[in-house]
C-alpha cells in the first residue's frame, strides 16, 4: 500500500429535508463543512422555491448518485391558474392575468389526464440545461432568446387533490428528467388561461420518503 495515499471516505447517504430557498448546492456546501468530508454531491437538483427529499452522497457512496437519479420521483405542490410567469414558477414576475370563472373542475381534471403519461415536454428557460455550452437561465434571465428542444418523460400519476378557487393542489409521480415547472406551463395553456408553479414539494425519489429525512437542523446539531 503506498503510504502517501488518501484514504477513502467510506461513505454514507443522507436524506435531507431542503428548506426554502437554499439552493441543492447550499446544502451540499453546509454539510461538506459540517461533515468535514471532500467527496460529497446530491442525487437530483431541487429548485430553490421547492421543499421536500434531496439525497445526498458521500464518499464511496457516490458511485450510488446516477442510480438515484434515475429512480421516480413523487411531488405535491400548488398550479395557480388565470396567470403566467416567465420562469413557470414565482422566481419572475406574475404577468397576463385573466378571469378563471368558466374553468370547471372537469376542465382541471380532463387537463391532467392530457399530461398523464408518456408526453413531449420542453424544459422551462430558466433551468440549468445547456445550449451552446452556456446554461440555458443565464440567458433567460439576460432577456436572451433561448430556445429547448422537447423530450419524452413520463407522468406515472397526476392527482388533482383539491380546487380552491385559482389554487390547484395535486401530486405528480413522474420519471426522471420531468420538470414540474413545465408541466404547470402546459397545464395552463390546455386550460386556456395559463398558469405557475405556486408550491413544490418533494416527497419521493424511489423508496426514499422525505418522512424519513432530517432536517439541516437536525444534521448540523451533532
Amino acid at each position: 500500500m503506498d503510504p502517501n495515499a488518501t484514504p477513502q471516505e467510506p461513505g454514507e447517504v443522507l436524506l435531507v429535508d431542503k428548506p426554502l430557498e437554499w439552493t441543492s448546492f447550499d446544502v451540499v456546501k453546509k454539510l461538506r463543512y459540517h461533515l468535514k468530508v471532500k467527496k460529497i454531491g446530491h442525487a437530483g437538483t431541487l429548485d430553490p422555491l421547492a421543499t421536500g427529499l434531496l439525497i445526498l452522497c458521500t464518499g464511496k457512496k457516490t458511485k450510488k448518485i446516477e442510480s438515484f437519479q434515475a429512480q421516480e420521483k413523487e411531488y405535491t405542490g400548488t398550479f395557480t391558474i388565470g396567470s403566467t410567469t416567465p420562469s413557470y414558477d414565482l422566481e419572475t414576475d406574475i404577468e397576463n392575468s385573466q378571469s378563471t370563472l368558466h374553468i370547471t373542475n372537469q376542465d382541471i381534471l380532463d387537463a391532467a389526464t392530457k399530461l398523464t403519461g408518456l408526453i413531449d415536454q420542453v424544459p422551462p428557460t430558466f433551468s440549468a440545461i445547456k445550449v451552446d455550452g452556456k446554461r440555458a437561465y443565464k440567458g433567460a434571465r439576460a432577456g436572451e432568446k433561448v430556445e429547448l428542444k422537447s423530450r419524452k418523460v413520463e407522468v406515472k400519476e397526476f392527482d388533482i387533490l383539491k380546487v380552491e378557487d385559482e389554487v390547484i393542489h395535486f401530486k405528480i409521480i413522474c420519471s426522471k428528467g420531468t420538470y414540474i415547472r413545465s408541466i404547470a406551463r402546459d397545464f395552463g395553456e390546455l386550460l386556456g388561461v395559463g398558469a405557475y408553479l405556486s408550491s413544490l414539494r418533494r416527497t419521493r425519489i424511489g423508496e426514499y420518503h422525505v418522512n424519513d429525512a432530517k432536517t439541516i437542523e437536525e444534521l448540523t446539531s451533532k
